[in-house]
């Protein structure tokens, strides 16, 4: 199945962003910041993390509506993305 090109720049945005937030919670630890302040941060990753991976499987999900047929042929019956979905929750 292939993306949309809009969703996948917006993941990819996305990820760049999670990218420096991780930079940024190693900084804390080497520079011994409070336990909270970085466990803060690290919760902020993780639902970060997490909506980048429904914004990835709501254009899955959306395409295997409108396309069963050629979602299916490609690997992608709605089933399988549904299990995606359940994966992430």
């Amino acid at each position: 199945m292939e993306l949309p090109e809009d969703v996948v720049d917006d993941v990819r945005k996305r990820l760049r962003r999670i990218a420096g937030q991780v930079q940024g919670i190693e900084r804390m630890l080497a520079e011994g910041r409070e336990c909270s302040d970085v466990v803060t941060q690290m919760t902020a990753v993780s639902k970060a993390v997490d909506r980048a991976g429904f914004k990835l499987v709501a254009a899955g999900l959306t395409y295997c509506i409108s396309n069963p047929e050629e979602a299916a042929a490609d690997g992608y019956p709605l089933p399988v993305v549904e299990k995606m979905f359940m994966n992430l929750a």
